[in-house]
């Protein structure tokens, strides 16, 4: 009805085509008229000119012209620039919404001290070369197969040996001392590959849904790292006991489609709901905690009680960005796979 409603002559217009364009009239004698003459064409067979199956195609070419109208949108029709503009508005409200809730209170020494910018810029810049050797070496195993023969290997054996692989690389790393550069950067590329190993199946998705993963993530780390580093001295340092109590209830909850019983529909949502919404609110907690320890850490080493070292700084916001990162993706497959 609603297509009549909106189209009323699409369907008359279609069968109006379907005519032949020189088609011969046939007499009909009604059982309420008088007897008529006999016409001399009256017993002759017609000839439809358009078969009946082109008909049923141009009736339902019609009728798919009416439903696969896609809405119009700005965004996705736009140029270039115009999602950029679209991103970086989002991106600079996110910000100064954050910052206008969580950062009223700001620095009272009048600003970050250069040896702390130069610090937390260090650690930056590890952070990014880290994520950046975890995405092509993941990207270059996904494309040599290594993705299939993860997903069909035990799912406890890579759970066992990428635990070992990361925590023995992890701690290797931070027990390195920063003079002792080779065997360090060597541990901390080991650790980055070993990441890169486990997360390459995530090759899978659609590189647009990765893209816009990546892309939310930066946002979020970006603003709440803006907040960490303009807040007062240490003023988020408390929050590190929570956190780690957080991450084991996060963890835990990862693990329980590999205990709970298929059958357990609904406990298997909310574990899953607690894994996805519940890591980023403690991941999100754990980048605010993870800068304001850099800082921390920036003014110890500037008075000389511990060694300066970004490498082991990045690796807590590594761990941090890759945490945020695969449950942004799986937030945005879940949403496609409902529009569908």
């Amino acid at each position: 009805m609603a297509f009549i409603l909106r189209r009323p002559f699409a369907i008359t217009a279609t069968l109006r085509q379907t005519a032949a364009p020189k088609a011969q009239s046939i007499t009909f004698r009604a059982f309420h008229n008088p007897p008529l003459k006999q016409h001399p064409n009256f017993f002759t067979p017609k000839t439809p000119a358009i078969s009946t199956s082109r008909n049923v195609l141009k009736f339902r070419a019609t009728f798919r012209r009416s439903y696969q109208q896609s809405a119009y949108n700005p965004v996705a029709q736009g140029d270039l620039r115009q999602r950029l503009i679209y991103g970086a508005g989002i991106f600079g409200a996110t910000l100064l919404g954050i910052n206008f809730i969580f950062n009223r209170e700001t620095r009272e020494d009048g600003g970050m001290p250069d040896f702390e910018r130069r610090y937390l810029n260090d650690t930056f810049m590890h952070t990014g070369l880290g994520i950046g050797i975890i995405g092509l070496a993941a990207r270059t195993l996904h494309m040599n197969g290594w993705s299939f023969r993860l997903m069909s290997a035990n799912p406890w054996l890579v759970l066992g040996v990428g635990l070992v692989g990361s925590i023995g690389t992890m701690y290797g790393t931070m027990a390195t001392r920063p003079e002792n550069y080779v065997q360090k950067y060597g541990l901390w590329t080991a650790f980055n590959v070993t990441q890169a190993l486990l997360l390459s199946p995530l090759f899978f998705m659609h590189p647009a849904i990765l893209a816009r993963a990546g892309l939310y993530t930066a946002g979020m780390m970006g603003s709440i790292a803006f907040v960490g580093a303009t807040a007062k001295q240490e003023k988020y340092l408390y929050l590190g006991g929570p956190l780690l109590a957080g991450v084991a209830i996060v963890a835990l909850s990862g693990l329980a489609p590999m205990v709970i019983p298929a059958t357990a529909a609904r406990t298997l949502m909310w574990t899953e709901n607690i894994w996805l919404y519940g890591g980023l609110a403690v991941f999100g907690g754990f980048t605010l905690y993870d800068v304001q320890k850099v800082l921390r850490h920036a003014r110890l080493a500037e008075q000389g009680l511990i060694p300066k070292d970004a490498v082991n700084e990045s690796i807590s916001l590594e761990l941090d960005f890759l945490n945020i990162f695969i449950r942004m993706v799986q937030i945005l497959a879940m949403s496609q796979n409902r529009r569908k």
